[in-house]
């Protein structure tokens, strides 16, 4: 079973583009391998099978990233670029998005 995740990235005063991550989703894969790539790379990837240090595997032809009003959590994991880094987004306990 595929770990999905969702990378939230900021393109407008309120518009995110939510990048979808088929495999490996988890925090201890994800942060280390996102680690090498910026969110210029990620939205270009625009929807993508896997996230490793030496690449993206992207699908062919890829979906466009759905454009939220701000980061939300549909999958599994939701990851944002702050602070000139990655970070994993962790939910409120009685709520179901960020």
């Amino acid at each position: 079973m595929s770990t999905r995740a969702q990378i939230a990235i900021q393109i407008g005063p309120e518009e995110w583009a939510h990048v979808y991550v088929h495999f490996d989703g988890y925090p201890v894969h994800m942060l280390p391998a996102l680690a090498q790539w910026k969110p210029e790379d990620i939205l270009a990837a625009r929807e993508i099978r896997q996230v490793t240090p030496e690449a993206l595997d992207c699908f062919s032809p890829p979906r466009d990233p759905r454009i939220l009003p701000r980061p939300t959590r549909e999958f599994a994991h939701l990851y944002m670029w702050i602070g000139c880094q990655w970070v994993a987004i962790k939910p409120k306990a009685d709520a179901d998005r960020v």
